[in-house]
């Protein structure tokens, strides 16, 4: 993580500068290395003694900002603060994917229980769209994609076919024996094999 200390109007001490390094690297051991941390110190003359030190964190990590403040009788007892702080909302952050896919996880669940107990789906979640995934996709002959079919272990595979230039997809009948779709814009149904 590469961190950035800087004073507004106050000039970092060497003592303060190495202290808030130090107290960052906690932060580190949780974000990966793309991450960023801006840390400003400023002084305000205007506030009781207790709060007129305030050092405020901006942290750009996955795509995303954390911004934290804190104010003290000393930067590095703002410092002290405000990473408590951000440490608490790093580990929330990071936790909120993992708790949202056992969500998921636990509607499916209960979908397919109820499924499983009248027999038929609930019809919101049968026409519900819940995962895209996007990928490029390359030239190649049908020969090539069956290998590459078998060597990702899938039962299907999308691939532009190197021979017509259009879009076809392999897949794994239950025979076991393969198909290929080459669709067909304003074109019959046909039905071979």
């Amino acid at each position: 993580m590469r961190t950035t200390i800087r004073g507004r109007n106050v000039t970092v001490s060497e003592e303060d500068n190495a202290y808030i390094e130090r107290k960052m690297h906690r932060l580190e051991r949780m974000l990966d290395e793309r991450s960023e941390a801006d840390v400003e110190l400023r002084l305000e003359g205007n506030r009781k003694v207790a709060d007129s030190h305030i050092v405020e964190v901006n942290l750009l990590m996955d795509g995303g900002t954390l911004r934290g403040n804190a104010s003290a009788s000393t930067f590095r007892e703002a410092a002290d603060l405000v990473i408590d702080k951000l440490e608490r909302r790093t580990v929330e952050h990071r936790q909120r994917p993992r708790d949202r896919r056992r969500a998921e996880q636990v509607r499916y669940n209960e979908s397919a229980t109820r499924q499983a107990a009248d027999g038929t789906p609930a019809a919101e979640e049968e026409s519900r769209v819940v995962k895209v995934k996007r990928f490029a996709i390359e030239p190649m002959f049908e020969e090539d994609a069956l290998s590459r079919m078998e060597e990702l272990g899938h039962t299907f595979f999308i691939f532009v076919n190197a021979e017509s230039e259009r879009i076809a997809v392999l897949y794994r009948r239950r025979d076991g024996r393969y198909g290929l779709i080459e669709p067909v814009i304003g074109g019959g149904y046909s039905t071979s094999g």
